[in-house]
């Protein structure tokens, strides 16, 4: 009865044994299987992960590309040349009267490659670079500007031509001919009528003074020199100087009551003058100025006998003084 026992118990064993031979069996087959599967996984990455890096370098050469592209065209639309419009003249000059040399010397250029035959252009080119002390004369005398003055005036003076302020004003290291101060000491050159002109080698080697009652080198006939001075009171009302325009024809009316009036500009500012010299007098007679009033009134009719209303005025004034004198 024992020999059942043992078989079961063998039978048992062996069922057991072959049980657990059948589960590492089927690890086995688990592992063969997750191999393969990584191998071929490996063989679908590898080829992925390089189409990826190459996709990347694509990407970059592109962006470079465009921003190289863009870069390329922001530098050509800054350096693009600007051109600047032709000045007139007269602008160019009101430009170099301030003192604005080099963009004066540009402008002068540009006028005159569309104007080449125009001689006052040409001349203030040659005053803003030749050498002033060449071209004048180093012989110089002083004089002290008085009120009124300007190197158009002096210029007009002293080298014959207002035009030649410029190289009057570089002659005396001026960066601004525009600002010319009363009681300033400036050089003439001697024996100089323009520029080009050297001097007499006859003149003296030292400065020579000119004292405010000078006036030009050589000594003028009064209607030449009531002439000359007109001549500077249109420069000083062309650089916008009215009141020492009207100051230096009521000099040169004063030389000449009679002169005639050069053009109409000339015409104009003498009537301004009047003007002025009969509202001086209206003022004086109402403050019973008598004597004072005639008197500018007498200066209206010398420039301009048919002037009325100095003629009506002046003749109530001396009314007024002869009853005066009855009181």
């Amino acid at each position: 009865m024992a020999k059942p026992a043992v078989t079961l118990v063998e039978r048992s064993g062996k069922q057991v044994v072959g049980n657990h031979h059948q589960g590492r069996m089927t690890l086995a087959t688990q592992s063969r299987f997750v191999g393969s599967w990584l191998r071929q996984a490996m063989l679908v990455a590898v080829p992925l992960s390089l189409l990826g890096v190459a996709g990347c370098a694509q990407v970059n050469a592109l962006k470079s590309k465009v921003n190289g592209n863009s870069t390329t065209t922001s530098v050509t639309t800054v350096t693009q040349p600007q051109t600047r419009p032709t000045q007139p003249f007269t602008a160019i000059v009101h430009e170099l009267q301030l003192g604005h040399y080099s963009d004066g010397e540009q402008d002068l250029r540009q006028y005159l490659t569309q104007h080449p035959g125009d001689h006052p252009a040409q001349a203030m080119l040659r005053q803003l670079t030749v050498d002033p002390k060449q071209s004048l004369g180093s012989r110089s005398r002083s004089y002290v500007v008085q009120a009124g003055d300007s190197y158009s005036t002096l210029a007009a003076r002293y080298l014959g031509d207002p035009g030649s302020f410029l190289i009057l004003a570089r002659y005396n290291g001026s960066t601004n001919p525009s600002v010319l101060r009363t009681g300033e000491t400036i050089h003439l050159p001697v024996s100089s009528s323009g520029p080009g002109n050297t001097t007499d080698p006859a003149a003296s080697t030292g400065d020579m003074s000119l004292s405010s009652g000078d006036s030009a080198p050589v000594a003028e006939l009064p209607t030449a020199k009531a002439q000359r001075l007109q001549r500077e009171s249109l420069t000083l009302l062309d650089q916008g100087q009215n009141d020492q325009a009207l100051t230096r024809l009521g000099e040169a009316l004063s030389i000449e009551p009679r002169l005639k009036p050069a053009g109409p500009q000339a015409a104009a500012l003498r009537d301004q003058l009047l003007g002025s010299y009969h509202e001086r007098a209206i003022v004086l007679y109402r403050d019973q100025q008598l004597d004072q009033a005639i008197a500018l009134w007498d200066r209206v009719l010398a420039i301009n006998p048919n002037y009325e209303p100095a003629v009506i005025y002046r003749a109530r004034a001396l009314e007024l003084k002869h009853r005066l004198k009855q009181i």
